[in-house]
């Protein structure tokens, strides 16, 4: 059966969501963070080298990274319901919003994240004003105008039919639920995405997406 490699709070829990929708069995290894550093367990290597997840075991094949997992099941196990068909002109569409999840709309949200514990860590109170000068100009100057960039980009994409490939809800929109799931919690841009902000209620309402949750357990990103 097909084995997922849970860590909590992490992209696996579109994974869950994605078989979910696809009705495919599957079993669960579940992995929690470090409490202090939020980082996998070390025994996340021993299943792939790099430690991360998700990473799912099927057929005598390990795999990793969301977007190559995603395209993996889709050709294994979708009949053309959660993706259009290879040849249709809607793949190209769906491949790009399948490669610009982590490869452009990630980025700056990692970054946010990583300036914000800056400004917040603790340290000695003399370097204090110092990391938060740093991670507030940091965010100021390229951050923040990144996240407009992108996040106005996407509520645009959206506006349409409020979902990413033609008028159907597709693998795609479960890629990019990680990004914009997370923009809802960081990006401080709520009252201005109006288009991502229906996404994100449309898909927790899904059923598919509440059994990943009762199976994943809780889900948040902060």
């Amino acid at each position: 059966m097909l084995i997922v490699h849970h860590l909590n709070d992490s992209r696996s829990q579109r994974v869950l969501w994605l078989l979910e929708e696809l009705d495919v069995p599957y079993d669960i290894v579940r992995y929690q963070r470090d409490p202090k550093t939020l980082l996998a367990p070390p025994a996340l290597r021993a299943i792939h080298p790099l430690g991360k997840s998700p990473v799912i075991e099927d057929e005598g094949h390990t795999l990793a990274e969301s977007g190559a997992i995603i395209e993996y099941l889709i050709d294994r196990y979708d009949a053309g319901q959660l993706a259009p068909l290879r040849g249709m002109p809607e793949r190209l569409r769906f491949n790009y919003w399948l490669h610009y999840a982590e490869g452009s709309a990630m980025p700056p949200l990692l970054l946010k994240l990583v300036a914000q514990r800056i400004a917040n860590a603790p340290m000695p109170f003399f370097a204090r004003p110092i990391a938060r000068r740093i991670a507030n100009t940091l965010q100021a100057s390229f951050v923040d105008p990144q996240l407009e960039l992108h996040l106005s980009y996407i509520n645009r994409a959206l506006a349409a039919t409020g979902w990413l490939v033609g008028d159907a809800f597709s693998a795609a929109d479960i890629q990019m639920s990680f990004p914009l799931e997370a923009a809802m919690a960081r990006s401080g841009m709520v009252d201005r995405l109006p288009h991502i902000a229906r996404f994100v209620a449309r898909i927790r309402a899904r059923p598919a997406y509440q059994r990943a949750l009762e199976r994943g357990g809780p889900f948040k990103l902060g």
